[in-house]
């Protein structure tokens, strides 16, 4: 098993605003748009740095897609940025018809992200904008596991043509990727190599999952460790490679089963090879108020039921 190591907790949304300070350094076309939410999204010093640089549009996320979409016809790159909730369902028909449809280079960046952003509760946690991003055609789509990650993503994703959703979170999570990462787009990372079950996770899972590869090499299972940090586009040759190999999977994410990586998985092998998959995702419903770690147990996204999620998908291969 690979060594990876917890260098301390970070939240992912600082590493997108130490990210956009050192983008602005590097690159005067980058600028940053905000609904309301600037110390939420990390861009204090952003804006304090480069004002003339930082657009404050107030609450109307409409507006502010509409926007970014036009300062991209003269050459700029538009970080627009909110919550997840609010830069997908509030806006999805300004995103639809302005950037994915005009493949305009607008990159949304989408903060508080799954039930972590926790005690504002359902109204706030959107589950389902995995789904609804990567049906956009022309939509990239990242989901950052770490800090680390999430820094070098911001970065690339600058260099992309084209339109660009980069999700991320609210609380303090394990930062064990390393700080040089180069991040490249729709390239999975194999962190564990095995044999026995392939387990695909991305974002917040990915830490929960590198957990319960650890307690099921203690049971004598090797699992291969994926972590999916492009759903869209997905690394169709890392999916297939590692379940030619263990013959099983298992994909978990802070989503909605339906329309997230692990329906991107299971299309992709029903279609070029059938295998068995477990799914560690939220079962169609809404979450509530409660703190991260409550709402990851209650909703069945923790270490534990990616493990229980392992040892149903071998005894689905054996029989």
């Amino acid at each position: 098993m690979n060594k990876l190591i917890n260098s301390g907790s970070k939240d992912t949304r600082s590493g997108f605003g130490e990210a956009m300070i050192e983008l602005a350094a590097q690159n005067p076309w980058v600028v940053a748009l905000c609904a309301d939410l600037t110390g939420s999204l990390k861009l204090e010093m952003f804006s304090e740095k480069y004002p003339e640089r930082f657009i404050q549009t107030g609450i109307a996320e409409a507006n502010m897609m509409g926007i970014a979409a036009g300062l991209t016809i003269g050459g700029f790159i538009p970080y627009a940025t909110t919550f997840a909730n609010f830069a997908t369902s509030r806006v999805y028909d300004q995103v639809r018809q302005s950037i994915a449809y005009s493949n305009k280079n607008v990159k949304i960046c989408a903060s508080h992200a799954g039930l972590t952003l926790g005690e504002d509760g359902a109204t706030h946690q959107v589950l389902e904008d995995i789904g609804m991003m990567k049906m956009l055609p022309n939509m990239v789509v990242i989901n950052p596991c770490d800090f680390n990650q999430t820094k070098a993503a911001t970065h690339a994703i600058a260099k992309h043509q084209g339109p660009v959703y980069l999700r991320f979170g609210r609380p303090k999570v394990p930062n064990f990727t390393p700080p040089n990462l180069v991040f490249e787009i729709g390239r999975a990372i194999k962190l564990i190599p095995g044999r026995e079950v392939s387990i695909f996770a991305t974002g917040h899972l990915v830490w929960k999952a590198i957990e319960a590869a650890k307690i099921l090499r203690l049971k004598g299972i090797s699992a291969e460790l994926i972590n999916i940090h492009t759903i869209k586009p997905l690394d169709e040759q890392a999916v297939i490679r590692s379940v030619l190999k263990t013959g099983c999977a298992v994909t978990a994410e802070e989503h909605q089963r339906n329309g997230g990586l692990g329906d991107s998985i299971a299309q992709l092998l029903s279609r070029k090879h059938p295998v068995p998959v477990e799914m560690v995702a939220v079962d169609d419903v809404f979450g509530e108020s409660g703190t991260p770690d409550e709402l990851m147990i209650k909703y069945h996204l923790d270490t534990p039921d990616i493990v229980e999620a392992a040892l149903k998908a071998l005894g689905r291969k054996l029989l």
